[in-house]
């Protein structure tokens, strides 16, 4: 993988790929790349207003893109499955989906359904929308799905009899952590049962490292917290790399030859910026029992079952 960039990504076209939280950061570097590369791109984004600025700006940036906005509300299940009702009825197949998008330490609050946000939107929003446009991806020779982690993940496994953060006081950055374990067990998981039926989709995940987006300074931000939202700025500027590299793992586990099922793909240098390597990962995140146990609760909380990779 070493040397490994954006220019390396295989040529695209007669894919179709959906990217969540495509209106900035990593979503929209990862979109833009696989259309230049010649997919067709689906930016699926909260906001309407954002999500139609960002078709705009790529269609600049790639002029002939093919690229288009459906909204998604990670955090409201009913969204979720509007878009993928869309998704169905406007595209006959889907060679790649990204779960990109997501939020990190968030003060408390909750999602549409009474989910905690970060585990709500950061792995139930994206359950439920792989779980609903599995059978596009099923039929789709060769299809991955790439869920995207974080380094932080190593700060704590899931707690299984407390996903929602209901008992005990409220510590952001380990709810944070464990949404992103979450990412990873689902993903190992997901592969698992995916081998079991003999499907040849490959999921996989990666991770940016540091990268510089919007999303540091989220939190601050929403608390009026200035002196926090300024430190995350300057960090971003001094420590990070930029999100063009950032993206750069996500893209190989979404494109590169020889993926196999399972990887954890992140930067090369320390696990925080350089080329795509093979990525650390907590030994949890590989744990068969925990990985069935969240399945069992993410199928229950969200009502989403995946039909033909049931045990």
């Amino acid at each position: 993988m070493s040397g490994w960039n954006a220019q390396a990504v295989p040529d695209q076209r007669g894919r179709t790929a959906v990217v969540t939280g495509a209106n900035s950061g990593l979503g929209y570097v990862t979109a833009r790349e696989l259309a230049r590369r010649g997919a067709r791109v689906v930016l699926a984004c909260r906001s309407e207003g954002r999500g139609a600025e960002a078709v705009d700006r790529l269609v600049v940036e790639v002029p002939g893109a093919e690229v288009e906005f459906i909204q998604l509300d990670l955090g409201e299940l009913d969204s979720v499955r509007e878009f993928a009702s869309v998704c169905e009825r406007t595209h006959d197949r889907l060679d790649l989906l990204v779960n990109n998008a997501g939020v990190m330490a968030l003060p408390l609050g909750r999602t549409a359904d009474g989910f905690e946000t970060q585990f709500g939107v950061n792995h139930l929003g994206h359950f439920a929308l792989t779980g609903l446009l599995l059978p596009m991806i099923a039929e789709t020779p060769g299809a991955r799905i790439v869920t995207v982690s974080s380094m932080v993940h190593a700060l704590s496994n899931i707690d299984i009899d407390d996903l929602n953060s209901e008992n005990g006081p409220y510590r952001r950055w380990i709810a944070y952590a464990r949404s992103k374990t979450a990412n990873l067990l689902f993903t190992h998981e997901l592969a698992r049962r995916l081998s079991r039926t003999g499907s040849d989709a490959v999921a996989a995940a990666a991770h940016p490292g540091y990268a510089s987006t919007n999303l540091q300074a989220a939190g601050p931000r929403l608390e009026g917290r200035k002196g926090a939202e300024r430190f995350m700025e300057i960090g971003n500027r001094v420590f990070a790399q930029s999100a063009e590299a950032g993206a750069l793992p996500t893209l190989y586990a979404a494109t590169a030859p020889g993926v196999r099922p399972d990887t954890f793909v992140g930067p090369s240098f320390a696990m925080w910026r350089g080329s795509p390597a093979k990525s650390w990962r907590a030994g949890w995140t590989r744990d068969d029992i925990a990985g069935e146990l969240l399945w069992a609760a993410s199928e229950r909380l969200t009502g989403v079952t995946y039909e033909g990779l049931k045990d």
